[in-house]
Parts: structure tokens; C-alpha cells; sequence
């Protein structure tokens, strides 16, 4: 029987999950709880590249079958595997809260079911999809979605749970396998979906689970010929070298590689939403691609919004992530602490000016105050690159046209937040911000069917609704002469 770790009261399988079988490594990594570092949660397999090959293997086996199936019969699948995600919220979400440290309440309101809404919207938009018909030159013409093959699925440590499932539902509904890899950091409640892909009764080899680290595991994972798709989130670097392995094999990928959004603050805006919006980008400690980290605001608001965001950033509670009380987590990991600190004090030493937080809350923990900085130019390197913790940039701006300039002076083009009560001013700089999604006057406000991704160095490719399944099929022209009969 596979090794089993308990965390938080639930037995949790640390090895892989291949053709429904779990697989121990020889080999294991140490995950601990942000919450604790001292606390060993588990020791998990270190997957080799003999795992890697035996978990792509399965899903190449097990392919011809399940993309025979059709959409309706895999949907019946998916829609069970989302009843038992909807059952298991509570033991999944306490696991995840000591593997990553996002809010307990909030995983549990929220984040775990989106999860089970992933599953059933793309079952069900695969089972309704009708391709595209027309005539032309003498022919009826019909586009079909063919099942692309096996396909890789590699996460990151925030939100592991759902955005696992946000990207493999739509894959496994589109008639890939699949063989996910979590990451290192906080790969404990990808495990325990595993469980629940077992008793949903979904066929050995369709949905697989590799552990380990990503130069080893993930890197023979996407270097497998096998492999059609591959679809990656986490940061620029990583995602270059999964380009390449892609590359040399002609698989497509998509790739959704980090922002540093733009929030921006017209003068006419309601500054009341304006700034507790703001005050949303310190959820998870930051560690959220889609933030508005550049505070952009417009010099005749700009002094009464700066004094408002510094007392907003310094009412948030830092704490124990189980706490209902606690507003700002932990980070993810001491190497990712020291990493956001070492921004913050380069940024000090160049002489920005630190208006609030700018240190940790506790030198026995992980956890960094919610900072806000005044940066000297917009070329800061504070400014420039993606921080991924609880540190705000605030800039002013002088009209539409420098706010689109410093909206779009980055690398990135994720997300972008607008704040005005002129809906023509919002329609005019939308349109020129270059940014995957563009939000006016709300956060995170997600619609399934919608396109997802980013622009410049923020990722290839998009996701979400039918968008996500045409990237997982190969699509087909369907071609038949007029007046072709049946024999």
C-alpha cells in the first residue's frame, strides 16, 4: 500500500497516481507548512524520469479509449468527479490551507469550489459544441474537434487545487489523458484529487499524477515525444525552457507566465471602491498574477488616495491562515520570502520611498507586512518586474495618455484594472491597454467561457470555454461534395 501522510486529520497519499494505481518513489522531497515551517507535512515521492515515462505511457494507453468515448459519456465522468469535489470541500480545503497557506475560509467559500465548476462547465460545453457549417465551391463543410493525445498539465504552488482543475477539465473533456504535475511546493491537494478521480471511476491511465521537481520530473514530462499538449503555469524562465522541449517535438503549449498589473485610478472614480479593491491586492499575501501592483492614480486624487491606501494596508491582519480573522497569509516558502525581501530592500537602497510595511512581521515565521512604495521613476526595478508578494507600487499619473503609457511600460500584459465613472474614458483606454483581461471598476471577476491569458512576457496562448477546448483538440475540415448521397 502507498505511503500516507495525516495533515490536518486527513490522510493524504504522498506518492503518484498511475493507470489508478498509487506508485511510491524510491526517492522523496521534505513539504513542509508555510504556516510552520518547523512542521514536516509529508515526504513525497521525487518522481524520476522512469515515473515521468510510466505516467505518459498510461495516458498513451489509455487514450484511444477514452477519445472514443464522446463528449456526453466523458461528461458523465466529469460531472461525477465534480459532485465528489463538492463533497470533500472541507477535508480538501483544510489541506490546502497547511500545504500553501491561503485563507482557510476563503478556500473554503470559494477557491475549492471553482474546482468542481471547472469540471462541469467544460463537460458541458464540450457535450453542446457544434462545429461551424457552411457551403462553398459545390461542398458542405464541417468543422470537428478531434482529441489532440496525451497532454502534460504543469502547475504552480498558489491556488494548486483549482487552477489544476482549470486547466485538466477542459483537456480530459476534450477527450485528452492527462498527467498532471504540481508543484513541489504544495503538491498535497492535487494528491487527494487523485482519490476522488479514482472513486469517480474514471478509467485506469486517463487522469495521472506525477510528483517531484520540476528539473527533473517536469522536465522529462515535457521532453516526452508522446506528449500533443502541454499546458504551463509559473514564471517566465520556466516557461522559455518548456518552449523549447515543446518546440522540439512540435507540441503546442500555452503558457501563463505572471503580470504586474496596472490599477488604474481615474479622478472621477469612486475612490471608496477604488481603494478597497486596492486593499483585495494583499489576498494571498500577493501571491496572485492577476494583482494590480502598480498603483496608478491621477494627481488631483492622488495625495487623499495615497493617505487612505497607507491606512488600508496597515488595518489588514496578519496571521494564522486558519483564523477567520486573519486578511494576510504567509508566504509560500522561505526562499520565496527572502526573494520578496530582496526586492524591497534593493528598492530602499536606490532611495524609493518605503510608505508603509517594508519588513517581516515576525522573524520566526513567514510572513511580510503589506508595503506600499513610492518609486523615483518608472525604470525601477521594483516597478519593472513581477515581486509576487504583498508589495504595492504607488505612481501618479496626468491624463489618458500618460496613464496608457505607464499602463503598458512593463514586459507583462496579464491583467489591468481601470477605475472611473465615465464609461466612454473606460471604452477609450481599454482599448488601448494591452492586457489579457481588462476589468472596470471590479477584481476578479471570472467568467468560464471567457478567453484567459496574457500578452508580451504574461503568457502564449489563451484558455478558458471554447478557447481551451479547440487548444486540446486538433480541429478538422470536414468536406463533402453537394448531392453526395447515402448508399
Amino acid at each position: 500500500m502507498s505511503a500516507r501522510a495525516d495533515v490536518a486529520g486527513v490522510p493524504v497519499a504522498t506518492g503518484h497516481f498511475i493507470a489508478n494505481e498509487r506508485v511510491d518513489s524510491a526517492a522523496t522531497f521534505t513539504d513542509r507548512s508555510p504556516l510552520d515551517w518547523s512542521l514536516a507535512l509529508a515526504e513525497v515521492s521525487r518522481g524520476s524520469a522512469a515515473d515521468a515515462a510510466a505516467a505518459v505511457g498510461a495516458a498513451a494507453d489509455a487514450f484511444p479509449a477514452w477519445a472514443a468515448l464522446g463528449p456526453a459519456e466523458r461528461g458523465a465522468y466529469l460531472h461525477r468527479l465534480a459532485e465528489l469535489i463538492d463533497a470533500n470541500v472541507e477535508r480538501l480545503a483544510r489541506v490546502e490551507c497547511l500545504d500553501m497557506a491561503m485563507l482557510e475560509e476563503s478556500l473554503r467559500r470559494r477557491v475549492i469550489g471553482r474546482g468542481a465548476r471547472n469540471f462541469r462547465a467544460y463537460a458541458d460545453l464540450a457535450t453542446g459544441y457544434e462545429g461551424r457549417r457552411w457551403s462553398s465551391h459545390g461542398t458542405e463543410n464541417h468543422v470537428q474537434r478531434m482529441p489532440a493525445g496525451p497532454t502534460v498539465v504543469i502547475t504552480p504552488w498558489n491556488a494548486p487545487f483549482m487552477l489544476s482543475t482549470w486547466k485538466c477539465a477542459p483537456a480530459l473533456a476534450a477527450g485528452d489523458t492527462v498527467v498532471l504535475k504540481p508543484a513541489e511546493w504544495s503538491p498535497l491537494s492535487c494528491s487527494l484529487l487523485m482519490d476522488l478521480v479514482a472513486e469517480a471511476g474514471l478509467p485506469p491511465g486517463v487522469f495521472n499524477l506525477v510528483q517531484g521537481i520540476g528539473e527533473e520530473a517536469g522536465a522529462a514530462l515535457v521532453a516526452d515525444p508522446r506528449v500533443r499538449r502541454i499546458s504551463f503555469t509559473g514564471s517566465p524562465e520556466t516557461g522559455r525552457a518548456i518552449g523549447l522541449a515543446a518546440a522540439a517535438n512540435l507540441v503546442p503549449f500555452t503558457a501563463e507566465l505572471g503580470g504586474k498589473g496596472p490599477f488604474v485610478v481615474f479622478a472621477d472614480a469612486d475612490l471608496d471602491l477604488a481603494l478597497e479593491r486596492a486593499a483585495v491586492m494583499y489576498d494571498d499575501a500577493g501571491q496572485v498574477c492577476l494583482a494590480g501592483t502598480r498603483l496608478l492614480v491621477e494627481t488631483p486624487v492622488y495625495d487623499e488616495f495615497r493617505a487612505r491606501l497607507i491606512e488600508r494596508a496597515r488595518s489588514h491582519v496578519l496571521g494564522d491562515s486558519r483564523d477567520p480573522a486573519t486578511t494576510v497569509s504567509p508566504l509560500i516558502h522561505p526562499d520565496h520570502l527572502a526573494r520578496v525581501e530582496g526586492f524591497v530592500e534593493r528598492a530602499r537602497a536606490e532611495g524609493h520611498r518605503v510608505l508603509t510595511g517594508g519588513r517581516r512581521w515576525r522573524d520566526d515565521g513567514l510572513w511580510y507586512e503589506p508595503t506600499v512604495i513610492e518609486p523615483l521613476d518608472n525604470g525601477a526595478e521594483i516597478v519593472q518586474r513581477e515581486v509576487f508578494g504583498p508589495v504595492l507600487t504607488l505612481q501618479r499619473f496626468s491624463g489618458e495618455d500618460e496613464a496608457v503609457a505607464l499602463a503598458n511600460s512593463t514586459r507583462y500584459g496579464l491583467s489591468a484594472m481601470l477605475f472611473t465613472r465615465d464609461r466612454a474614458r473606460a471604452d477609450r483606454v481599454g482599448a488601448r491597454v494591452r492586457a489579457g483581461t481588462v476589468w472596470v471598476n471590479c477584481f476578479l471577476v471570472r467568467d468560464l467561457t471567457a478567453p484567459f491569458g496574457g500578452t508580451g512576457i504574461s503568457g502564449v496562448g489563451r484558455e478558458g470555454g471554447d478557447y481551451a477546448l479547440d487548444f486540446y483538440s486538433d480541429l478538422k475540415t470536414y468536406q463533402v461534395k453537394e448531392g453526395t448521397t447515402h448508399g
